[in-house]
């Protein structure tokens, strides 16, 4: 049972981490995303470049973090490490790219902290969250069907190894 638990517990707590993560850098103000993304502001000085150093520690992050299956064979709350079959950049990708950043540009809301602006704006964040889960169902429900099923991960066996 506990080995069980240890998952859900590590979800729980990078949930937290990063919901704290989002609320601390201002990430949950939708205002605060489209100062970041108006580079027309940049000659008034009314551009906010703060966004990018929180990319960038992101980034960080997943650089290291997306490498530890080099250092260590195996998960400290999972079975094995998991990865994407896809490697390629290809035209599902873009376009899958571009949604996402033209629905987070007109809407200055972010999937993540759209979910965490449920408990804090909840009237104007609702009409995304709807449609955010319902054009990802529909997308994936489309795409499963295309494909002939659902897409499975790559899962890399460290017992195997």
């Amino acid at each position: 049972m506990r080995r069980a638990l240890l998952p859900l517990v590590t979800a729980l707590g990078a949930g937290i981490l990063f919901g704290f993560g989002l609320a601390i850098a201002r990430m949950t103000d939708p205002q605060k995303i489209k100062d970041f993304l108006d580079l027309a502001a940049i000659p008034s000085g009314g551009w906010d470049p703060s966004l990018a150093f929180v990319m960038g520690g992101g980034l960080i992050v997943a650089f290291f973090g997306l490498r530890l299956d080099r250092v260590i064979k195996r998960p400290l709350a999972a079975p094995a490490f998991s990865h994407g079959a896809r490697r390629a950049i290809d035209g599902q990708l873009i376009a899958g790219a571009a949604i996402f950043g033209i629905g987070w540009g007109l809407s200055g809301f972010c999937p993540g902290p759209a979910i965490a602006d449920l408990g804090i704006v909840a009237g104007s964040v609702w009409p995304f969250v709807a449609a955010m889960v319902g054009g990802s169902w529909i997308t994936g429900f489309a795409l499963e069907g295309a494909a002939g099923g659902p897409p499975l991960p790559e899962v890399i066996d460290a017992a195997a190894e």
